[in-house]
This record gives C-alpha cells, sequence and structure tokens, in this order.
C-alpha cells in the first residue's frame, strides 16, 4: 500500500499581483496539449472513480499539474 498526506510544499503568501507572472502562467494553460488540459482530463478522471482516496489523489493532482509545469519553463 501506499500513505498519502496532503499539504503544500512550500508555504504561499501573495502581496502583490504580477502581470508579468500572469501572463506566463496564461501561455501555459492554451492548447489541446496545454495544462489546462492535462489538469482537466485528471478532474474528469476523478469524478469516474470510485475509490476515494484514489480520487483524492487525482484531484490534488489535477489542481497542481500547472503548479508543477511552472518550475520547467523557459527563463527560471
Amino acid at each position: 500500500m501506499w500513505t498519502y498526506e496532503r499539504r503544500l510544499q512550500y508555504p504561499v503568501n501573495i502581496t502583490k499581483t504580477n502581470a508579468e507572472m500572469a501572463k506566463v502562467i496564461i501561455t501555459q494553460f492554451g492548447g489541446p496539449d496545454g495544462e489546462l488540459s492535462a489538469s482537466q482530463r485528471y478532474l474528469s478522471q476523478r469524478y469516474s472513480n470510485t475509490n476515494r482516496k484514489v480520487a483524492g489523489v487525482l484531484t490534488d493532482i489535477g489542481v497542481s499539474v500547472t503548479k508543477l509545469r511552472m518550475e520547467d519553463r523557459p527563463g527560471k
């Protein structure tokens, strides 16, 4: 079996808006192969799954898949 612990990797504290970062995030969402599409696929699988633990994992993956890809963006 496996153990799943749901917690944030880093603390989140947003103090001001950043238009340049918003532009980078928006470019990650576009197209059929974009992160938003991948996220939606994980979330749709979550609702057809009957195992609550697996459904929770799929939900978290669907929500966080974009955050993980932000580390791979060019210029970082």
